[in-house]
C-alpha cells in the first residue's frame, strides 16, 4: 500500500516506515550471511575466507548498479509526492530499460575482471579457486540481483516498505533451503551457495512483479509509458550515476582494504569476514532509518514542505543515534557469540581477531549513524553530488589507514580495523555541512 509521508508526525512516519525495512535488512543480511555460515561450518575455513574475500569486489561492481536503482527511486518518490502519476509510470518504465542495460554490462564486466582482481587483491592460493567460482556464478545471475533492488526501491518510493519485506523473507527461506541442499546433498561446496543465492533472488523478483501488477494501478505501464523519454532518462541518470559512483568508490576502498587483509593469510581473512558480517547485522537499524529519510525527504521535497524536512532530520537523527548505541552494545558484548555462527568454538584465533575488530568499531558507530542520516537526506533533496564526493572521502581515508596504520611496525591488523571508522568520520562531517547549506538554499529559493 502506498504511503503519503507529507502529512502526520515525522517521527512516527519515519519509525513505522523504517521498521519493515529493518526487518527486511536483517533478513537481507541473514540472506547474505547464510552463504558464509554454510561454507564456514560445512566446507572449510578456507572456503569461508574465499566467500568473504569476494564481498568487497561484489559491492564495488554490484554496488554501482544498486546505486543506480536507489537514484531512480528518488525521482519516483518526488513524482509521487507531487501527485504526478504519469511521471511515476514514465520514471518506472525508463528505470526498467536502464536496469536491463546495466545488467548486461555488469555480467560481461564481472566475468572479465574477476580473476585479475583476485590476483591484484593478493588472494591466497588456498582460497583462489573458491573465490573465482563464487564470483563467476554471481555475475552470471546479476540480472536477478539488480531487478530485485529495482522493484524494492520502486515500492519504497511509493511509501510501501512492507511488501519488499515479505518477498525478502520468502527469498531468505528459499536461499537457506537451497544452500543446504546444494552443499550437503549435492556436494557443490562454494558453487552451491552461489547458485542458491541467484535462484532465490530470481524467484523473489518474479513474484514481486506479479504482486505489483495486481496491487498497484499507478504502476500499470501503457504503450505510451514505454516510449523512450530522453529527458526522463537524463534525469534518472543524473540522480542515479552519482549514487552509483558513491557505492562503487566506497566499495573500492573496502576492496583495497580486503587486499591488505588478504596479505595476513586465510586465518585473518576468516576473522575479518566473520566480523564484518556481524558489523553489517548490527548496523541495520541505522541503515534502515537512513533509507527511510530518503523517501521521506523526497516526498516532502515534491510537496515543497521544507519545514517537515527539518522536523524529519531531527527525528531521524534521534532514532539513528539510539540504534548506534544498541549496535555498539551488541558487537562488544555479544560479538564473539555471533562470530561462532560462522566458525566453531574450536577456532579461537579466528574468534579473538574478529572480536578485536568489533571492539574497535563499536564507539564510531555514532559516526556511521550521522553519515546514514545526512547522506540519504541529501539524496532525497535531489543532491547526488555531495554523497558521491563523500564516497571519495571514504575511499581516501580507507586507503591511507590501510597503507599506513596497517604496517607491521605500527598497528598491523588493528590498523585495518580502524580504517572504516576513520572513513565514517570524514564523510559524516562533509555530509552534515552540505545538508545545512543545501536546505537553507532551497528555502531561500522557495521564498
Amino acid at each position: 500500500m502506498a504511503k503519503d509521508m507529507t502529512t502526520g508526525s515525522p517521527a512516527k512516519l519515519i519509525f513505522f516506515f523504517a521498521m519493515p525495512m529493518l526487518i527486511g535488512n536483517i533478513f537481507q543480511q541473514f540472506y547474505n550471511m547464510v552463504d558464509a555460515m554454510v561454507v564456514g561450518r560445512y566446507v572449510s575455513v578456507e572456503a569461508l575466507a574465499a566467500v568473504g574475500a569476494t564481498g568487497s569486489m561484489l559491492f564495488t561492481i554490484l554496488g554501482f548498479a544498486m546505486g543506480l536503482t536507489t537514484g531512480f527511486s528518488i525521482i519516483i518518490s518526488q513524482r509521487f509526492g507531487a501527485g504526478d502519476e504519469a511521471g511515476v509510470r514514465k520514471a518506472y518504465a525508463m528505470s526498467i530499460y536502464l536496469s536491463l542495460a546495466i545488467s548486461i554490462v555488469m555480467t560481461v564486466l564481472g566475468l572479465c575482471v574477476s580473476a585479475p582482481l583476485l590476483h591484484l587483491m593478493n588472494t591466497p592460493e588456498d582460497t583462489f579457486a573458491f573465490s573465482q567460482t563464487y564470483l563467476n556464478i554471481i555475475f552470471i545471475g546479476v540480472t536477478a540481483s539488480i531487478f530485485y533492488n529495482l522493484v524494492s526501491s520502486v515500492l519504497r518510493a511509493l511509501g510501501d516498505s512492507k511488501t519488499p519485506l515479505y518477498f525478502l523473507i520468502l527469498a531468505s527461506i528459499i536461499n537457506v533451503v537451497l544452500d543446504l541442499f546444494f552443499v550437503l546433498v549435492c556436494h557443490l561446496a562454494v558453487a552451491g551457495v552461489a547458485i542458491a543465492t541467484i535462484l532465490a533472488q530470481l524467484i523473489s523478483v518474479l513474484l514481486c512483479l506479479i504482486y505489483m501488477n495486481r496491487k498497484y494501478p499507478i504502476l500499470h505501464l501503457h504503450k505510451v509509458d514505454w516510449k523512450i523519454d530522453w529527458l526522463m532518462v537524463k534525469e534518472l541518470v543524473r540522480m542515479g550515476l552519482p549514487a552509483a559512483f558513491q557505492n562503487s568508490v566506497t566499495g573500492l576502498g573496502v576492496l583495497i582494504l580486503q587486499g591488505v587483509v588478504n596479505g595476513f593469510g586465510s586465518t585473518i581473512m576468516a576473522s575479518y569476514t566473520a566480523a564484518t558480517k556481524v558489523e553489517q547485522l548490527s548496523s541495520q537499524a541505522m541503515n534502515s532509518f537512513g533509507l527511510a529519510m530518503a523517501t521521506y525527504t523526497g516526498q516532502n521535497l515534491g510537496a515543497r514542505r521544507f519545514d517537515r524536512i527539518r522536523q524529519g532530520i531531527k527525528s531521524g537523527m534521534v532514532l539513528t543515534l539510539s540504534s548506534a548505541a544498541l549496535g555498539a552494545v551488541l558487537v562488544v558484548f555479544f560479538g564473539k557469540y555471533l562470530t561462532q555462527l560462522f566458525v566453531s568454538a574450536a577456532h579461537q584465533e579466528v574468534i579473538e581477531n574478529a572480536q578485536l575488530y568489533l571492539n574497535i568499531i563499536a564507539l564510531p558507530f555514532f559516526f556511521l549513524a550521522v553519515l546514514f542520516v545526512y547522506r540519504n537526506t541529501l539524496q532525497g533533496l535531489g543532491n547526488a553530488i555531495v554523497p558521491m564526493i563523500s564516497g571519495f572521502v571514504e575511499l581516501a581515508l580507507r586507503i591511507l589507514a590501510s597503507l599506513i596504520l596497517a604496517q607491521p611496525f605500527l598497528l598491523g591488523y588493528a590498523g585495518v580495523c580502524a580504517a572504516g571508522p576513520l572513513a565514517w568520520l570524514g564523510a559524516a562531517v562533509l555530509l552534515a555541512i552540505a545538508y545545512y547549506r543545501n536546505i537553507s538554499l532551497l528555502e531561500r529559493f522557495e521564498r
